[in-house]
């Protein structure tokens, strides 16, 4: 049995100031589709400043969000094709 390759590519890109960093992820699919998800951190002010860790925050969160997306496009193609209601994909 031969299996296909297949591969994402998730772009991440971030805007920041010296309290808030905000993240956007986006990946394009096979099928010319793009899904877009948005992460937001805010650093507290008596916290030093580490734009990295806002990063990381803010990206996870971006990331969490393209994932939740994510099942929900593979809920309702799985819905269409199937003709019911599919059971929830647990995360």
């Amino acid at each position: 049995m031969m299996h296909t390759a297949v591969g994402w590519h998730i772009e991440m890109e971030f805007m920041e100031d010296d309290e808030h960093t905000r993240a956007v992820a986006m990946v394009r699919l096979p099928d010319g589709s793009e899904v877009r998800a948005h992460g937001h951190a805010s650093r507290h002010y008596t916290d030093p400043n580490q734009p990295r860790v806002g990063e990381e925050i803010a990206g996870a969160r971006a990331l969490n969000e393209l994932a939740m997306q994510m099942l929900d496009k593979a809920h309702r193609e799985i819905d269409e094709t199937a003709g019911r209601v599919s059971h929830p994909i647990h995360v």
